[in-house]
């Protein structure tokens, strides 16, 4: 397995270049599933499990790991199959989103590859509403699908999406009302809590899948003689996305005079000092990490102020 990690050490240099690495894994039969691995900090050996009393039935258990209790969840069981049997001799991937540990139970791991990010698309039309899929790509022939693993941690584990008393005055409110936000998460659930989290300080919202239909939007946008800055407060953008990553994005809109001087915040699941220097190197104006609604509204009413 270590052998299959050694190039996560590597992973920040693909940072700004609209590629990514995907660590490739299966559950329960021959379908390859793949997770980003920024979001990877060890591949192992399912170790030895606690059970934990009335805990969700996807969390298996949880597990001490370098001096630290990890809860475990089943990945399979997660997405609506049958939970994996033999943990014994399955593997776990351990990850941090949002600023939090956990490990996912899988069959087996199989290696990283590395793609660019215009080779990831959007799940197909009629998969339903109910899929656990926020893209999906091609492995020398084969479909690998990119679970939502955001929309899996807010079932196994609700965060609250209230904005704290204070957090927001009624003076930002009333402003609020007259002003509009471009947001951009492949992700239906980060769209939704960012978008309620918006709502409730007032703006308008207009939320968006990828960064490509983003920069698309933004393009039709000035066509028209519109100005960004001026239709919108500012872009809420996360950095993982199918088509076109959010770096990629901040830096197309930086690049264009016609739309850089538009106010944007880069979004994201991703933890590291890394984001810090890279906010700085594609000109985003901040970066955020999901999803903390007292944070997200603070970082709005401040902007709404200067506005």
């Amino acid at each position: 397995m270590a052998g299959v990690m050694d190039s996560v050490n590597q992973r920040t240099q693909l940072v700004g270049q609209n590629r990514l690495e995907l660590l490739l894994f299966r559950l329960n039969g021959k379908q390859l599933y793949g997770i980003n691995v920024f979001k990877v900090k060890e591949v192992l050996q399912c170790p030895k499990l606690t059970i934990m009393p009335k805990s969700s039935p996807v969390v298996r258990g949880v597990a001490n790991i370098r001096g630290a209790t990890i809860p475990i969840l089943d990945l399979a069981l997660a997405t609506g199959s049958p939970g994996l049997n033999n943990i014994e001799n399955s593997f776990v991937i351990i990850t941090e989103y949002n600023t939090k540990i956990q490990g996912f139970l899988v069959h087996s791991v199989e290696r990283i590859v590395n793609m660019n990010w215009e080779e990831i698309h959007p799940p197909p039309k009629g998969t339903g509403r109910d899929h656990y899929l926020t893209a999906v790509t091609r492995v020398d022939s084969q479909l690998v699908e990119i679970i939502d693993v955001e929309k899996i941690l807010a079932e196994v584990a609700p965060m609250s999406e209230n904005i704290s008393v204070g957090v927001v005055d009624d003076e930002v409110k009333l402003k609020a009302q007259t002003l509009r936000v471009l947001t951009v998460d492949d992700s239906s659930v980060a769209r939704k809590q960012v978008t309620r989290c918006l709502e409730t300080i007032g703006v308008e919202v207009t939320a968006l899948n990828d960064g490509q239909q983003a920069l698309n939007y933004l393009k039709n946008m000035v066509e028209e003689g519109k100005r960004p800055e001026e239709e919108f407060l500012m872009l809420i953008s996360d950095i993982e996305m199918p088509e076109m990553d959010g770096y990629t994005l901040t830096s197309e809109i930086r690049r264009d005079p016609r739309m850089q001087k538009l106010h944007i915040i880069l979004h994201t699941s991703l933890s590291g000092v890394f984001n810090q220097a890279m906010v700085k190197k594609v000109g985003a104006d901040d970066f955020l990490a999901k999803f903390r609604p007292d944070d997200l509204a603070a970082r709005v009413a401040d902007r709404i102020k200067q506005h």
